[in-house]
């Protein structure tokens, strides 16, 4: 098929792009932003450009197809190729090296914290590991947030209108069920564990596969089966959590805020959807009309901002993965070196009718965690995935593809 394109008197690249990313190995992707990706990739090598001797594949000119020759000129120009490879050759920053390494020591130190012995020497010091699983384990129940009760609520939150409840007071109280769900949980299975650890109850395998975790400051596989999606370590999960449920205390407290933290919920579409929900019945609009536009705002904090905008909302607490937000030109920009994530300002969310993106914008992807991972619903999207945030390129020296290739994304919390 190639050759037949080839043979043709103009070579129809656009058809050749199609037909390999779509046709040829389209099928093979399941994910679309991967698809996505896929297809800029091959737009790198499959243009009229490449075809000239001084066209490179990357920035900094190693890369190329080399000029017509001979075996021997073919293997010069290998040799001269560096004996690792830059992620530029896939269009990635080089921070993305950084990355890299800290994956494979994370994976390297948990493969030792694996195979530690469970039982201290009788020449070592220090506590036991009993001691610092009971320790752990009762200061985190100690400190164990209250459950949420709806009755201690704001009353203005709970009026409906023709018997309906408003959207987001229905989001409020199934984020706050999902939340007492957990908060029961981990208070349930500390004290199952020292009561395990003291010989009082059986120490079951779900009980032992805890105590390594907390020995290992790790989130128990107990807590994660009820828990929001979440790569960080114990200590910072914990603080993370005590976090979430003191935004939702205020929320059911003192009513709908003037921002919101998307990041802090275990359902983000569902908030999302709520929102549009409310602009179609305040506008007597179909819900399958509306879609967002984005607005990315100079405040950085919530306490900046006084008054909620009359239709949306404000979100706070997102990151930028792969690119940064460049404040001085309202636009995505190269990341700084060693700084792989950049927090992100306040964003408009805004309903808007038969809404079409801008195609100069960069269609950024909104995830819930870094997790290259996430399990396809019956929709074909990642669980992991929320949706896509229109963000300015700022400049034709960087199109939107230039971002694809990049990786570049926004995410609702970090990995420590």
């Amino acid at each position: 098929m190639l050759k037949i394109f080839l043979e043709e008197d103009e070579i129809p690249w656009d058809a050749l792009v199609y037909v390999t990313g779509e046709i040829n190995y389209g099928g093979r992707v399941t994910d679309d932003k991967d698809n996505r990706c896929l297809l800029t990739s091959l737009v790198k090598y499959y243009n009229e450009e490449a075809l000239s001797d001084d066209y490179f594949y990357s920035d900094s000119e190693i890369y190329k197809a080399p000029a017509n020759g001979n075996a021997d000129s073919y293997r010069e120009y290998i040799n001269e190729l560096p004996e690792e490879d830059k992620p530029e050759v896939f269009g990635l920053h080089d921070n993305a090296n950084i990355a890299y390494q800290r994956q494979e020591s994370g994976t390297m130190l948990n493969k030792v914290l694996s195979i530690q012995p469970r039982v201290q020497g009788a020449g070592g010091a220090g506590m036991t590991p009993n001691q610092i699983v009971l320790e752990r384990s009762r200061n985190i129940l100690e400190k164990v947030p209250e459950d949420l009760v709806k009755e201690q609520g704001l009353k203005d939150l709970f009026k409906t209108t023709n018997n309906l409840l408003p959207s987001l007071t229905t989001v409020l109280l199934q984020e706050m069920e999902k939340f007492n769900r957990l908060l029961a949980a981990m208070r349930r299975t500390l004290k199952d564990l020292d009561k395990a650890i003291h010989g009082i109850i059986l120490m079951s395998e779900e009980l032992d596969s805890m105590f390594l975790s907390l020995q290992n400051g790790k989130v128990p596989p107990n807590w994660e089966v009820v828990a929001y999606p979440s790569l960080k370590p114990l200590a910072s999960w914990f603080d993370d959590l005590v976090k979430r449920v003191a935004f939702m205390e205020d929320w059911l407290a003192n009513g709908n805020p003037s921002s919101y933290w998307m990041s802090g919920m275990y359902f983000p579409q569902g908030f999302l959807t709520g929102v549009l929900q409310t602009h179609a019945r305040k506008e007597k609009i179909a819900i399958d009309q509306l879609s967002f536009s984005f607005s990315i705002l100079d405040e950085e904090e919530p306490s900046e901002i006084e008054e909620r905008p009359e239709d949306g909302v404000y979100i706070y607490g997102l990151f930028m993965d792969g690119a940064r937000y460049n404040r001085e030109y309202k636009c995505i920009d190269e990341q700084i070196p060693a700084v792989l994530y950049d927090t992100v300002p306040m964003i408009y969310f805004k309903p808007m009718k038969d809404y079409v993106p801008n195609p100069e914008e960069y269609t950024c992807p909104l995830y819930k965690t870094g997790a290259r991972a996430g399990v396809l619903s019956t929709t074909g999207a990642s669980t992991n995935f929320i949706l896509s945030v229109e963000i300015p390129t700022g400049s034709d020296e960087n199109p939107p593809s230039h971002w694809v290739r990049r990786a570049a994304a926004l995410l609702c919390q970090l990995n420590d």
